[in-house]
């Protein structure tokens, strides 16, 4: 699959490094300049100011993959969770979204979590580029045990998967959490407040609720969990959800939303919007 991606590879574009980088090297290569002699002031061997481009940290997107582990996920949803994220990474289509990017590279991680003192990074900021840095990525999620949660803290996921990006050698055009769980925040404060922390820091969020229980036990149907992320987890430039509601549908899903996420697409939006819209859901209802 082609992604339509006007932009083509330029190998360096440093207006993106400038977002990061100006505020801190710019204001330390002023003060500098403030603090030098006067014939320095004057013009006479003066400081040349720069912000320290370096092209091998420069990528299109700086991506975490945030995958929910808590109690309510059993031993078969997350097999096929972790299978449906190694597929992905590796497909073609996924490939060729990161290779006709503007760089041709992606940094990814990825992050389990459950409750509030629980994130574990199985496979830490790598950069993908071709098949064999995808297979190299994906085999570090293969290799990684299985681990359980009792609870659901979406808030302490976003707060570790924002502190994540802030903290990594990368410089992305664009910077995204990709949350996937399937039950509301119960632990570690108001999700509303931490999901605008992290859009404030420049961060978009995007959903995958998943609703894979049978008809008879899908507590996540009864309280519409993709209206619960629509409300209340996503956010940010372009974000979107996306809800999956059968096992069979997973890896499909999340082929999707990685393409879409590489290439800074977003899914097409119904262009009416109905009169009897839902009602918005209680976000602070589970917290």
């Amino acid at each position: 699959m082609r992604v339509p991606v006007s932009v083509r590879r330029t190998g360096r574009s440093p207006s993106a490094f400038i977002a990061k980088a100006t505020g801190t090297a710019l204001a330390l290569a002023l003060l500098t300049f403030a603090s030098a002699p006067a014939s320095l002031a004057a013009g006479v061997g003066s400081p040349t100011l720069g912000y320290g481009y370096d092209p091998d940290r420069e990528v299109d997107v700086e991506l975490v993959l945030a995958v929910d582990i808590s109690q309510s996920m059993d031993r078969d949803e997350q097999e096929i969770q972790r299978a449906g994220y190694i597929a992905a990474i590796t497909s073609p289509e996924v490939l060729d979204a990161i290779r006709y990017g503007p760089t041709g590279r992606i940094a990814i991680s990825y992050l389990e979590w459950g409750s509030a003192g629980e994130q574990f990074v199985v496979a830490d900021w790598s950069v993908i580029s071709d098949a064999a840095t995808a297979a190299a990525f994906a085999a570090k999620i293969t290799e990684a045990p299985l681990r359980h949660s009792q609870r659901t803290s979406i808030s302490a996921a976003l707060s570790q998967a924002a502190t994540m990006i802030a903290t990594n050698p990368y410089e992305g055009m664009r910077k995204v959490i990709d949350m996937s769980g399937d039950g509301p925040n119960n632990q570690g404060g108001k999700v509303t407040q931490f999901r605008d922390k992290v859009i404030a820091a420049g961060i978009t969020i995007n959903g995958l609720p998943l609703m894979m229980k049978s008809d008879r036990d899908a507590w996540q149907t009864m309280m519409n969990l993709d209206h619960y992320y629509e409300d209340c987890v996503i956010g940010g430039p372009g974000h979107f959800s996306i809800p999956v509601r059968s096992k069979a549908q997973f890896g499909d899903a999340i082929r999707m939303k990685l393409v879409l996420e590489i290439a800074g697409l977003s899914p097409q939006q119904a262009g009416v919007m109905k009169a009897d819209a839902r009602k918005p859901i209680n976000c602070s209802l589970y917290d």
